[in-house]
């Protein structure tokens, strides 16, 4: 027996599709994800039930993943940005399963992705210190059984800010 709601909102995804107004929309709520219903209506030119029932059909149709608050690094200590490359020396869904298991664990690692290319992950890390990052490194990653080597890079300076995704039109 299948979830018939999940079955019925990959249906509506697979059949809706953005227009105008939904790009706006998600627009605005990328800038402000805590815009209300009211204010997503007057910057879109709608009603607030209309504005709501556009918000609630991206939301359903998978739009739009979830909402988070952006955090400041350095506020919470977190000096070190770093993003961090993983060599393989196997390759096998037991082992890549495994790693992803690690990586999971790790709070200091707040985003990873598979890649193609020389390096097989590539992490996003914030840290405390270099000791911190020197740990993580040396004594997790490194001792991983499937771990070649790493190639970790600090950044000096975020040029451009984590930026909402683009809008592109049908």
């Amino acid at each position: 027996m299948r979830d018939d709601r999940a079955f019925i909102s990959k249906k509506l995804l697979f059949m809706y599709s953005l227009d105008d107004i939904d790009r706006r929309l998600l627009a605005a709520l990328q800038t402000d994800a805590q815009l209300t219903s009211e204010q997503l209506g007057d910057h879109l030119g709608l009603s607030a039930s209309q504005a709501g029932r556009r918000r609630h059909k991206l939301d359903t149709t998978g739009y739009i993943t979830g909402y988070a608050a952006q955090l400041n690094p350095a506020r919470l200590g977190l000096s070190i940005q770093a993003f961090v490359q993983v060599h393989l020396n196997r390759h096998s869904a037991e082992h890549s399963k495994a790693l992803a298991q690690l990586i999971a664990r790790q709070p200091e690692i707040v985003s990873a992705w598979t890649l193609t290319g020389e390096a097989d992950y590539l992490l996003r890390v914030y840290c405390a210190a270099l000791d911190d990052l020197n740990r993580l490194i040396q004594e997790t990653l490194l001792t991983h059984p499937t771990v070649a080597r790493v190639h970790s890079q600090i950044v000096m300076n975020q040029t451009k800010a984590d930026a909402p995704l683009p809008m592109a039109h049908d």
